[in-house]
């Protein structure tokens, strides 16, 4: 997970988290239409990776914009770099060559919701859910979506409905654990994260979502535990010290650091 910057709040990170949880499952989704997509990843990497990938997927992209594929990929990537309104720009684009292609409206649902236009995001995500047999993908577009305008019973429904359909995708579980992280319940969040990382295909920023929900938990030992097996050290001890600037902000670190059992009270 990319360090994010220190005035956020708990609630705007799980938002943000939330959204990178969307990219993953978009990702995957794409993978059933398509299998040369595969499950990237795009979060957590470094300033250099990430780079590097943004030129190398704008490099494909501009040679061939009628590719769907390359411009979901590098939409997500921009995504990831925190710069949703250019993959807003690249989805529009695609849609100008493909307008009836299901996967492509969602990918573009997401990234209008990561750029904050919510609204816009859930016509269009309406408009590709179909009552008599949703696409658990797009179930959970909307459900992210919801978790945004702080509409989190009507998300964790959603979310529910998609484990029916796809019931070993973490990412599902992954942003039912992220929704209850928004309402303070951090030990449901850690169950359902729990759930998430123990199934195939969990992500890296699936298990970093862990370890933050353990670090608010006051359980550093735990998080940096997860995080060392995940990120380079100095990015390691970077979460670390956002995990505890958090906690300053919630005025919840005095209590950590007088309990005993290493467990802050939720």
């Amino acid at each position: 997970m990319p360090v994010p910057p220190i005035h956020l709040s708990p609630t705007r990170v799980f938002r943000t988290l939330l959204l990178a949880g969307v990219a993953a499952v978009a990702l995957s989704a794409c993978a059933v239409n398509n299998a040369s997509v595969g499950g990237a990843d795009y979060s957590g990497m470094s300033r250099a990776q990430t780079q590097a990938t943004l030129a190398q997927l704008s490099a494909r992209y501009q040679s061939n914009p009628r590719d769907n594929r390359v411009a979901m990929q590098f939409a997500a990537a921009l995504r990831a770099a925190g710069q949703p309104g250019q993959a807003v720009a690249v989805l529009q684009q695609s849609l100008t060559y493909t307008s009836n292609d299901p996967t492509l409206s969602i990918a573009y649902a997401k990234a209008l919701a990561a750029d904050g236009s919510f609204d816009q995001a859930l016509n269009v995500i309406n408009d590709n859910i179909r009552p008599e047999a949703p696409d658990w993908n797009a179930l959970v577009v909307k459900g992210a979506i919801y978790d945004q305008m702080g509409r989190n019973e009507e998300a964790r429904a959603l979310y529910s409905q998609a484990l029916l359909i796809a019931p070993q995708q973490p990412s599902i579980e992954a942003n039912l654990g992220l929704s209850f992280a928004m309402s303070n319940d951090l030990t449901q969040a850690e169950a359902h994260l729990r759930r998430a990382v123990a199934m195939p295909g969990a992500t890296s920023q699936i298990r970093q979502n862990l370890a933050l929900i353990l670090g608010l938990q006051g359980r550093f030992d735990e998080a940096q535990a997860i995080y060392q097996a995940e990120l380079p050290a100095d990015q390691v001890q970077a979460n670390m010290a956002y995990i505890r600037a958090l906690l300053t902000q919630q005025n919840r670190w005095n209590v950590i650091k007088s309990d005993t059992t290493g467990t802050a009270n939720n």
